[in-house]
């Protein structure tokens, strides 16, 4: 093992929020100013008075359909850990999965989730930081299959969609530009050398770029050295999904079962408002919710999101006002509250670390 890959392992996680806190913070700035102007233009009375009329059975059943889906992401997860090593109790895996959405939130492109996975498991469990974070980038691997053919559901029900020709080609290329993007991925997941070659010669080419941009000193050798890590754990996490068949077809199905039930909750958002929206237009615009919010540009693509859902909403005649309160609604499961929760048990594991690796006074 090279000494970045022992320097990748040996790093706090908790340090690398801190020293990045001015970054996450202006994210976090540009998301609210961006939600303000969302929230200007669709008219702040009309909003709350769209919320004040919120079904409380509607409002309660989107609770319970995304703790569902918190259920089955960890059930999910368990089921590697079990396959590469010894899983902790479900509980413990729920709690660390709560700490990773926090992770996810707080950063763009939802990208600080899966190696804080892995930093838990070896801080608390002692488990190895390249089967962490394998185990967590394998239980992504299994969500590739169901977006790939809901993007494909996405981009044929447009074509039946009574809008525009140029807005049916920019979402449909979009779709399928997408589409492309992740069967690239998931076929230079399987081949370590490729992926090796693709991502290093990304890197070489933006590389000047980021020289200019920085104040540090950076030598390519480094981040070539780190990229490599990552991608080994990446491909060593695919293959392992891939390995067992049974634990594939289990995950595969637990995703496509996510998936329904969180476009159902989307739906459910909506009737809490008093709207009910057609199922294709759902479909296709959840799918592009769906492709913005893997944008690594603000945290939990606040406002990015809610931009595209007010556009799209649009085309089918639902207000912008009605749109951002069942957007609301849907943060508040989805965003807001997991957050808070997951913000609790960073804190709680973090304070666990700290006073393990305090000297032994006596």
């Amino acid at each position: 093992m090279s000494s970045s890959d022992t320097n990748i392992k040996k790093q706090d996680y908790y340090a690398f929020i801190k020293d990045h806190k001015k970054e996450i913070i202006i994210s976090f700035l540009a998301a609210a100013a961006l939600i303000f102007a969302i929230t200007a233009l669709a008219g702040l009375g009309d909003i709350i008075s769209a919320l004040e009329r919120t079904n409380l059975w509607f409002l309660a059943l989107n609770f319970v359909l995304q703790t569902f889906i918190f259920l089955l992401w960890a059930f999910r997860w368990k089921l590697i850990l079990d396959l590469v090593d010894k899983s902790p109790r479900y509980s413990s895996v729920l709690v660390m999965l709560f700490a990773s959405i926090f992770g996810n939130n707080i950063t763009p492109g939802a990208a600080g989730g899966e190696p804080l996975r892995a930093y838990l498991l070896r801080e608390i469990k002692g488990t190895p930081f390249e089967i962490g974070f394998a185990s967590s980038t394998a239980d992504r691997v299994f969500e590739f299959l169901p977006f790939i053919i809901i993007s494909i559901l996405a981009a044929v029900l447009i074509l039946s969609w009574n809008i525009s020709i140029w807005t049916r080609l920019i979402v449909t290329a979009l779709i399928i530009i997408t589409i492309i993007f992740f069967s690239l991925v998931v076929y230079a997941g399987s081949n370590q050398r490729i992926a090796q070659k693709i991502t290093l010669s990304i890197a070489r080419s933006v590389f000047p770029f980021f020289l200019k941009i920085t104040r540090k000193e950076i030598h390519f050798h480094d981040i070539s050295d780190k990229l490599i890590f990552y991608i080994n754990r990446f491909t060593t996490g695919f293959t392992m999904a891939l390995k067992d068949r049974k634990v594939l077809i289990i995950g595969v199905l637990l995703s496509f079962g996510m998936w329904g039930v969180d476009m159902t909750r989307l739906y459910v958002c909506f009737l809490a408002v008093g709207v009910q929206p057609p199922a294709i237009a759902l479909v296709i615009i959840y799918t592009v919710g769906i492709l913005i919010s893997l944008l690594p540009i603000l945290p939990g693509s606040l406002g990015l999101r809610e931009a595209t859902l007010v556009g799209l909403f649009a085309v089918v005649g639902i207000s912008a006002d009605v749109v951002m309160a069942a957007s609301i609604i849907d943060r508040l499961a989805s965003y807001i509250i997991p957050t808070m929760i997951g913000a609790f048990a960073a804190f709680y594991y973090g304070k666990i670390i700290v006073a393990d690796k305090k000297p032994d006074a006596s």
